[in-house]
């Protein structure tokens, strides 16, 4: 199906409206209806080729927060107008040893990425959250708390879980301590989440208009 979208036609070109072909929904996928998607700096290296392997045009995107519009038959977490969300993977091959461990970002045949990746079911290559739709097989789609602002929620789907894995891979409790070094988009974020998880928090910023900003952040 046809769906508006903004890509990057080049390095050098500003995004710009474009038309993107998405799949038809299948027995497990969900077909969303996207209403935010948040920035992150991944996108701006993508969409400039900084990381020398984008294939254009390029629909950016991976922090996508939206509603869910249609289901395929055999999906069963998801109905009609649940808020959801998709980061930055799509598929995987779900049989290897890194998919059976819920490491699927490892998948030793292939990760599939929300953008800019190998597109395993029209060819070509996938396209991302700047646009008005995504169909996503529900392995990979999130629910959103009702409790969660749905534009705010966006960042959680990057920002949000980068900051949070490492603090729950290490188990951090109350009487840690945890230190954060800057406080951008990703630092805010995870004084936020170890202060949440009962921990001494120390951030280390070389700019001092930001050091209230810490006491506030906790």
């Amino acid at each position: 199906m046809k769906t508006n979208a903004y890509a990057a036609q080049s390095a050098a070109a500003p995004l710009a409206p474009f038309t993107i072909q998405r799949r038809d929904p299948g027995a497990c996928d969900v077909q969303i209806k996207i209403l935010y998607c948040g920035i992150c700096h991944s996108d701006v290296h993508t969409a400039r080729n900084e990381w020398h392997g984008t294939t254009y045009p390029c629909v950016p995107g991976h922090e996508i927060i939206g509603r869910v519009a249609n289901v395929g038959a055999q999906v069963k977490k998801f109905k009609a107008g649940d808020a959801v969300g998709v980061g930055c993977l799509v598929d995987s091959c779900r049989i290897c040893e890194s998919c059976k461990d819920d490491l699927e970002q490892f998948c030793e045949k292939g990760s599939v990425f929300t953008y800019n990746s190998p597109d395993i079911h029209l060819g070509g290559m996938t396209y991302g959250g700047y646009s008005d739709s995504i169909i996503v097989d529900e392995a990979f789609v999130l629910r959103i708390p009702k409790n969660l602002g749905l534009a705010a929620a966006a960042p959680l789907l990057c920002a949000g879980i980068t900051t949070y894995s490492p603090l729950r891979h290490n188990n951090v409790a109350k009487g840690q301590k945890v230190g954060i070094v800057g406080i951008g988009g990703l630092g805010h974020m995870g004084v936020k989440l170890a202060k949440a998880l009962g921990a001494h928090v120390v951030v280390f910023t070389h700019s001092p208009n930001k050091v209230e900003d810490a006491f506030q952040l906790g």
